[in-house]
């Protein structure tokens, strides 16, 4: 298991992996998100408050699951990183940022789209959406962090650092609608013990959160090959990669 393991943590045998599997990935996530979106417009009923407007929810909360999802990846990929020193764990760590990022930003968005005829406001300093946006420069810093740092070792012990100090903004994000008053509705999915949520309505729900997850696995296969050649750029095989 650990010859497995080294073998994987290769840089090389990562590379040519990820070429291989990230289209697989890819065409997974297009399907899943395809069979969403179908029932999500198409099956699933208006809310009985809401109306059609509850049909931002099959993006909005797929979109803010992720950017919390990915955030704990970068974490525990930061954390495998500083102990074991493993590159491609660092890789993953830098890869999911912007990945992170546009996610954090797309869940903001539609919740402020959602938030309007809702509220009857764009924004307000509502603590879900507040520790949301912290989490977003969160994500902006650990890039501009990243780019700032000429020295790769270096770069990737410093984005470590900040995404394991910045992961106690997470149970911040989960928890904000039950430690404050917001206007932020709570959970409906992730109950413990029945989700509150219409089955017809959390099927597509689901199948658009996976979707998101294959979509993200695909994507970050692809940056940690851009990042490996980035890194591996003086190596032999790197230069015979090129060349052929």
């Amino acid at each position: 298991m650990w010859k497995w393991i080294h073998q994987f943590g290769s840089p090389k045998y990562f590379y040519q992996f990820a070429g291989k599997l990230a289209p697989w990935l890819g065409g997974i996530s297009l399907l899943l998100m395809m069979a969403g979106v179908y029932l999500a417009l198409f099956d699933s009923p208006p809310d009985y408050q809401q109306g059609d407007s509850v049909r931002i929810m099959y993006v909005h909360v797929p979109a803010a699951w992720m950017s919390m999802f990915i955030y704990m990846v970068m974490a525990i990929s930061g954390m495998i990183g500083l102990i074991w020193n493993l590159k491609i764990s660092n890789a993953v760590a830098i890869s999911s940022a912007p990945i992170g990022a546009s996610f954090t930003f797309l869940a903001l968005v539609t919740g402020s789209l959602w938030g309007k005829p809702m509220w009857g406001t764009w924004w307000i300093w509502d603590a879900r959406l507040t520790s949301e946006l912290i989490l977003l420069f969160l994500y902006l810093g650990i890039i501009a962090l990243h780019s700032a740092i000429e020295d790769s070792r270096k770069a990737a012990r410093a984005v470590s650092v900040l995404a394991i100090v910045g992961v106690v903004n997470i149970p911040i994000i989960h928890f904000s609608v039950e430690w404050w008053n917001t206007l932020h509705q709570g959970a409906t999915v992730t109950k413990f013990d029945k989700p509150s949520i219409e089955i017809s309505m959390l099927i597509p729900l689901l199948i658009m959160a996976i979707g998101f997850k294959f979509y993200y696995a695909s994507l970050l296969l692809l940056r940690i090959r851009c990042e490996i050649l980035q890194n591996e750029k003086n190596t032999a095989w790197v230069k015979e990669l090129v060349q052929s």
